[in-house]
């Protein structure tokens, strides 16, 4: 069996480099173990674990045991320190002047109390693995096969920072991706040998596929809204601007509109029971002034098309905002 384990520090919403490593681990492994790596207590941050968390459910990542916490594990970390002493060969301090286990020391020993077989993680930890695989064998254990991915940079080749667009995991929550085009991209990713560069224009484009491919209650229970609008959220490339087509349709904003000829029109063809799309086209035929007519609807020069904001509200709603 390949037990793995995914160990973030709790600094936060996860990386996207992170939460690559996250998807590679729950890949390879048959049983995966979540640590939350808080031996260095300058680095954590509030809520830090509670927002690893919600991103790895949010990506709908599952882990068998967890979280565990190495700050619990203090004890049990010196106990397996004791024959080694504090410093370790080649001056790797074990335990710090107040006792408290180093990171190596921390990793090492839950690795293997938790039968760990395989360790996936980000090239920036490729210089540990001489060191750790040294305290493997001095606690008299086999070490696990290391496996190093790339890491996910900026556009300028350099690393990315947390505060850059779609850096962190949140961010792209915020932005409206839905989950399943984040863990695509991730998932398209793989491993990969070499650094790569954070593509968002793909993140955008799965984006656009995820949302073309739910169903209209799917889509409207995520936007939050009656499904009887879910014509009006497609075309949508991310939830943020679904949402926003939505309220253009359920709270739309009040404009003066001086197209009288038009709105009548529209209004004897929406009395007669004509289809949305034949509204539009007959409109178009005589000349009518579409852009007043979506203003009259949604108060915007822009937003979803003409016909679905038609199909989405009722007769006597569409009759409403076209009297002036």
């Amino acid at each position: 069996m390949v037990r793995v384990r995914f160990a973030p520090s709790p600094t936060g919403s996860l990386h996207v480099g992170n939460a690559l490593s996250a998807v590679a681990n729950r890949r390879l492994g048959d049983w995966m173990l979540l640590r939350i790596d808080d031996t260095d207590a300058t680095r954590n941050v509030a809520g830090g674990e509670e927002a690893i968390i919600r991103d790895l459910e949010w990506l709908g990542i599952a882990w068998d045991e967890g979280p565990v916490r190495q700050s619990e594990r203090a004890d049990r970390h010196r106990e397996a320190a004791a024959p080694l002493g504090d410093r370790f060969e080649g001056g790797v301090t074990l335990l710090r002047e107040d006792g408290s286990p180093t990171y190596q020391l921390a990793s090492v020993v839950d690795d293997i109390d938790f039968g760990i077989t395989h360790i996936v993680r980000g090239n920036d930890h490729r210089p540990n693995e001489a060191v750790q695989r040294r305290l493997f064998e001095a606690l008299g254990a086999t070490p696990p096969e290391f496996v190093h991915h790339g890491l996910i940079l900026g556009d300028d080749g350099r690393k990315l920072s947390k505060r850059a667009d779609g850096a962190t995991v949140a961010s792209l929550r915020d932005a409206g991706i839905p989950a399943e085009a984040v863990r695509a991209y991730l998932e398209e990713l793989g491993v990969p040998k070499h650094d790569v560069r954070l593509d968002l224009s793909r993140v955008r484009r799965l984006s656009i596929e995820t949302l073309g491919e739910l169903s209209d209650s799917e889509l409207a229970a995520r936007v939050g809204v009656p499904v009887s609008v879910a014509p009006v959220l497609r075309g949508a490339r991310d939830l943020v601007e679904a949402r926003e087509y939505a309220t253009l349709v359920l709270d739309p904003q009040r404009v003066d509109v001086d197209a009288p000829e038009t709105l009548e029109r529209f209004r004897e063809l929406v009395e007669a029971g004509t289809e949305p799309k034949a509204i539009v086209r007959e409109l178009k035929a005589v000349g009518g002034n579409l852009k007043a007519l979506r203003l009259a609807l949604t108060g915007a020069e822009r937003g979803p098309e003409l016909a679905a904001v038609i199909a989405a509200l009722p007769q006597d709603e569409l009759l409403r905002r076209t009297v002036r």
